[in-house]
């Protein structure tokens, strides 16, 4: 009984499955297929997805990457994707996760918005409203349903966002590194990269706002920072302005909301 219940990880048994090569020299041809079409031909992105996740699980399941003399399922994704893996384990998850939903109706609403639809599922299980998700999907733009779903999964209004990227020589990520941890001692290790990122850039801009455009991005970070303060901060904040050399400019009798 122990040897045999030893063959158990995660409820599926650790035995290597039988390869079938003809069905795996297939999918591994589907696989190349529809990459190499993605270069070309930018609508097939949010059209072919849908094989392609259920044709990544089948090479991860039935362990086909074996025929390329690889080591691991990672290899082969790194071979098939190599700027980033990251997509192709976002596609595997649309196909494990949205078995309710009709691949029409997944190509519809595109790959991005499915996996903010996984992301809802996941949370739900058996009780998914899959119906009313996918209208929502449909009907709203990425950036609105992305909203949507954050608000629906923490229960916090959000604000749109995005990722941002920029290359950083590596002599220059420690001055970067130390810049963050610094502002994030100062602000509150609660408080994330980015909006620490937002307050370097205004203490910056605070140093040569000459222009119109730059006092207004300055006021606005500064009304953020007010805002995210606790009342015993607001008020000692308040009370430097009105004795600094800033006195003149703010009146005693205001209350800040």
């Amino acid at each position: 009984m122990i040897g045999l219940t030893s063959l158990w990880t995660d409820r599926r048994m650790n035995v290597e499955p039988e390869i079938n090569p003809r069905r795996a020299v297939f999918v591994l041809g589907k696989i190349d297929e529809i990459l190499s079409w993605e270069k070309t031909k930018e609508q097939e992105k949010d059209v072919r997805f849908v094989e392609l996740g259920e044709y990544l699980c089948e090479v991860r399941a039935k362990q086909y990457w074996k025929l390329e003399k690889l080591t691991s399922f990672d290899n082969f994704l790194e071979k098939r994707f190599p700027e980033s893996r990251r997509k192709a384990y976002y596609l595997m998850a649309i196909h494990e996760n949205l078995t309710r939903v009709g691949k029409p109706q997944l190509r519809e609403v595109g790959w991005s918005k499915a996996v903010e639809l996984v992301k809802v599922a996941r949370k739900d299980g058996e009780e998914f409203d899959c119906a009313t998700w996918l209208h929502r999907a449909k009907e709203l733009p990425k950036e609105g349903f992305k909203t949507e779903v954050e608000r629906y999964l923490t229960g916090k209004e959000t604000e749109p966002w995005e990722i941002i990227y920029f290359k950083l020589y590596k002599s220059q990520l420690p001055v970067l590194e130390k810049a963050l941890e610094t502002a994030a001692l100062m602000l509150g290790t609660d408080k994330s990269r980015g909006y620490c990122l937002e307050m370097m850039c205004a203490d910056f801009l605070a140093g040569s706002a000459t222009q119109e455009n730059q006092s207004e991005v300055l006021v606005l970070s500064l009304e953020r920072l007010y805002q995210t303060l606790p009342q015993v901060g607001r008020e000692q904040l308040l009370g430097r302005l009105r004795e600094g050399p800033w006195k003149d400019c703010v009146k005693s009798d205001r209350v800040l909301p």
